[in-house]
């Protein structure tokens, strides 16, 4: 394949800015189209980065409420709402800046536009101030990313009816807030407001906290999130939502005994995920297709049916997060170069809620559902120094490896940075590392990081901090 000389981006998230820096670094003439007035899409200005301040922020109202247990006393914090805000939104202004700098020094020709398609190598273009115009291209990369699901029963745009994006806007802190989804989203938001002083109560239609997650990782969560939500209800639906004079009146309906109540909140956030978007874009214009899950439908290499078009990130499919979509976007844009691209390697997740969650590679719950053969090595952080000089023993990190080889599997952590943690494990998992190598490396003491290691040898039998009994020789 003829490496192209242009390459035109729909959409300046951490799939589309990526892949624009790294197709101008080698070479190609790259034009980057978004609607918004600043690059970084959903991830920087209404995502990961003001949802992880807030967190920041949740994290040392927590603290400040907590220390009393170790002999520090401080005054009830003072909450200064605008100030806040202001924070917040310096810090994805400063990175938004950041990056219109690097597509400067870069060449990136930027253009803000609304997009659609008007024939398989055109571009209809519409600007804020409704001015039109065309754009041909050689090469299309789809990377519009997703918008907050919504689904069916919800007064949509009603005051008191929040998604993620309207939650992160921190306008207001409600008296009583309810959120509809015991996902990633939910549980983040829901533990921000909770720690501002609303009431939060979660309604989650399956029978657990973060579906899909190890089980083992939800135990200390969910234990800390009940001591600071109002109310956990798993097996619930909401059933109907009616006006209020206070808000909203929302009917909750047990899936398990039928039973329904009514309870009115004043802000109700729907945080039941994000579908893929393509509004607008006009996409049969162009030959392109979706699946039925309205994911862009592509192959193995990122291609639609329209061979000049390709698709990246949230857009493209699960799982969507943004490191896979950076990473998706430039493995992309480097095979469209003629160079060597890495295969999307096991992904990790993380739950930036108190503690945190995380994982890589095979879980014990899709073990089970394989039929896999695996052993789990589990070290409770009780048994780590660090972890008791942070007050926080709730955690645990586990490991899963391959009886027979000692091939590690997967990984899963739950307590105070895990989602940092996590890194070593992903490389480890990226290298085809055994269990065994993981444990050769040491861990500097005394860091949360010894947890890995310390799985690593109990796997052996041999965890210093941890004493398993060896089993006798079968006869």
């Amino acid at each position: 394949m003829t490496p192209p000389s242009s390459l035109t981006i729909l959409g300046a998230g951490p799939a589309g800015y990526p892949a624009a820096f790294l197709a101008a670094d080698l070479g190609v003439s790259v034009t980057l189209i978004d609607s918004a007035p600043a690059l970084g899409g959903t991830c920087l200005h209404r995502g990961c980065i003001p949802s992880k301040s807030l967190l920041h922020a949740a994290r040392l109202l927590s603290d400040a409420r907590e220390a009393a247990a170790i002999g520090l006393d401080f005054a009830p914090p003072a909450i200064q709402l605008e100030k806040l805000r202001a924070w917040k939104e310096s810090v994805t202004d400063r990175l938004a800046q950041g990056l219109a700098q690097l597509a400067k020094a870069r060449g990136v020709r930027v253009v803000q536009a609304r997009a659609a398609c008007a024939s398989p190598t055109q571009l209809r273009l519409t600007a804020p101030d409704g001015a039109t115009a065309t754009h041909d291209f050689e090469t299309l990369l789809l990377a519009t990313g997703s918008v907050p699901a919504l689904p069916a029963g919800f007064p949509a745009g009603h005051p008191h009816l929040w998604d993620s994006t309207a939650a992160l806007a921190l306008t207001e802190i409600p008296e009583s807030l309810l959120v509809v989804g015991g996902g990633y989203i939910g549980l983040e938001l829901g533990s921000v407001y909770a720690a501002l002083g609303a009431r939060v109560t979660v309604v989650e239609m399956t029978g657990g906290l973060l579906p899909g997650a190890d089980r083992d990782l939800i135990v200390p969560l969910a234990k800390r999130l009940r001591g600071i939500f109002k109310d956990i209800l798993l097996n619930t639906r909401v059933a109907g939502v009616a006006d209020d004079p206070a808000g909203l009146r929302v009917t909750l309906e047990n899936a398990k005994t039928g039973e329904a109540r009514e309870e009115t909140f004043a802000k109700v956030l729907v945080a039941v995920g994000r579908r893929p978007c393509t509004d607008g874009l006009e996409l049969g214009q162009a030959g392109i297709s979706l699946t039925d899950r309205g994911f862009v439908a592509v192959d193995e290499t990122g291609r639609t049916a329209n061979p000049r078009v390709f698709a990246a990130g949230d857009v493209a499919g699960n799982p969507m997060l943004a490191h896979k979509a950076t990473h998706e976007a430039r493995a992309l844009v480097a095979r469209l170069a003629g160079r060597a691209a890495h295969d999307l390697a096991p992904v990790p997740a993380v739950v930036f809620t108190d503690p945190e969650i995380a994982w890589v590679g095979l879980t014990e719950t899709q073990a089970k559902e394989q039929g896999r053969e695996v052993k789990v090595s589990k070290f409770p952080w009780a048994a780590s120094g660090r972890a008791l000089t942070l007050d926080r023993a709730d955690g645990v990190t586990k490991i899963l490896a391959d009886p027979g080889t000692g091939k590690l599997l997967g990984v899963a952590i739950a307590g105070p940075g895990a989602g940092d943690l996590i890194s070593e494990a992903s490389f480890a998992l990226a290298t085809g590392a055994s269990v065994a190598d993981l444990a050769r490396a040491i861990h500097p003491h005394p860091t949360l990081a010894e947890t890995l290691g310390e799985a690593a040898e109990l796997h052996e039998g041999l965890c210093a901090h941890l004493y398993r009994p060896a089993k006798p020789p079968r006869t």
